[in-house]
């Protein structure tokens, strides 16, 4: 571990004292399901190589982590459970100099504990509950809770910080109360050592994917926000040779369960080469699968950055993405993949989402129809993740934000 430098009348950090945090998560692992989960996983290994970590998070007992579970009140909204672990979550955080929340679900645990020690608050935004309405088809009534409870943190931590430049724009825009000087970029990264092409065959061969052939890939939750539906109606405009691969799973809703249901089976009664997977693979074999595509596709409709981009990146696979939130900073268009124009504005004009989809089709068949170019954009995402996305590189940059939090804390 490294000993913090120290700055004059930082309380926090006297001369010879290791830096302690405690970082409060919904998800840690081995149970994850999003961007944020695999955000903490990475990041806390690299950070305990610099500072002392506690981390607190929901669910079952597991090991490097203090777990709650999400059971109190017994029965009542989902929301308020979280918010049961919440409190519990508070009441365990030891001695420690800052508290750090990932998500609204951890955001309310946070801010308490913030207040109850008199220690600094920081916020990971990684994505915003003003920007994702349709959670309110999830949680109900809960919604308003969650977006209470971000807002609180949000207006009491001493940072915040955003997963990428079009994320701390979209933060100071819903929360314009925030002081832009406590608003920090520290972008996602990708273990470009987990996550690198693999040669194998054998899931491809379990699957039933033809590795000879080309094939578009989608990996991720079943929810509005990931656009997968955009994707399943694209497909009927994709070249007949083309393999439509769908690693998706956990639909948020009945209601949105039953669209992809029914838009899936007219995709499959127009056309062949289509592959629902819905069970949560492996990374393993996720990682597998994306090597052999020969484009990945993410047409989400909000994004603040868009781990899984960085995932098929790194296996050196090209990307064909909705332009939106955070994708942008990691996607370069006509270099490591194309971006797709895409208005939130405009989600409720058939014309314009009629466009989207088409030329998220033209994009995949111009990469399908021409595999050197494919790879290499795939050759150049690659080393863009090596260049740029280190997770060693993005925890020296948490920890900086630490420092100037417990400034601004005791200034």
């Amino acid at each position: 571990m490294r000993t913090m430098t120290t700055t004059p009348g930082d309380s926090a950090a006297a001369a010879g004292h290791q830096l302690s945090i405690s970082l409060l998560t919904r998800e840690y692992p081995p149970t994850i399901y999003g961007g944020a989960g695999v955000h903490v996983a990475q990041l806390v290994p690299q950070l305990r190589k610099l500072i002392e970590v506690d981390v607190q998070c929901m669910g079952e007992p597991r090991e490097g982590a203090t777990a709650h579970p999400e059971n109190f009140p017994p029965g009542a909204n989902a929301a308020l459970r979280v918010f049961g672990a919440d409190l519990s979550m508070a009441a365990a955080v030891g001695d420690v100099d800052l508290v750090h929340s990932h998500t609204w679900y951890a955001n309310l645990a946070g801010h308490l504990t913030g207040l109850l020690r008199g220690i600094p608050h920081v916020v990971s935004a990684h994505s915003l509950e003003p920007h994702r309405p349709w959670k309110a088809e999830q949680l109900g009534g809960g919604y308003q809770l969650s977006s209470w409870a971000e807002k609180t943190a949000f207006a009491g931590a001493d940072a915040v910080i955003s997963v990428s430049a079009g994320m701390r724009a979209d933060t100071l825009e819903s929360y314009s109360e925030l002081d832009p000087d406590k608003v920090h970029v520290v972008r996602n990264g990708i273990d470009t050592d987990e996550f690198s092409p693999d040669p194998g065959t054998d899931v491809l061969t379990q699957l039933g994917i033809d590795p000879d052939r080309p094939s578009v890939v989608f990996v991720g939750r079943i929810t509005r926000q990931k656009g997968l539906i955009h994707l399943v109606r694209a497909a009927e405009q994709l070249d007949p040779d083309t393999q439509l691969v769908l690693l998706a799973g956990a639909p948020d809703t009945p209601e949105i369960a039953a669209a992809i249901g029914e838009a899936f089976s007219h995709l499959q009664s127009s056309r062949g080469n289509v592959i629902w997977i819905e069970q949560m693979l492996p990374r393993a074999q996720v990682r597998q699968v994306l090597s052999h595509a020969t484009v990945f596709a993410c047409p989400s409709v909000y994004e603040p950055l868009g781990i899984v981009n960085l995932e098929a990146m790194a296996c050196e696979t090209a990307v064909v993405a909705s332009g939106v939130g955070g994708i942008p900073e990691v996607v370069v268009d006509g270099e490591t993949g194309y971006l797709v124009p895409y208005d939130p504005a405009q989600a409720d004009d058939p014309a314009a989402i009629t466009a989207f989809e088409a030329d998220l089709a033209a994009r995949i068949n111009s990469l399908t129809a021409d595999p050197e170019r494919a790879e290499r954009f795939g050759r150049a995402g690659r080393q863009r993740c090596i260049d740029e996305f280190s997770w060693a590189k993005i925890a020296a940059e948490t920890v900086d934000v630490y420092r100037r939090a417990i400034e601004v804390h005791h200034s």
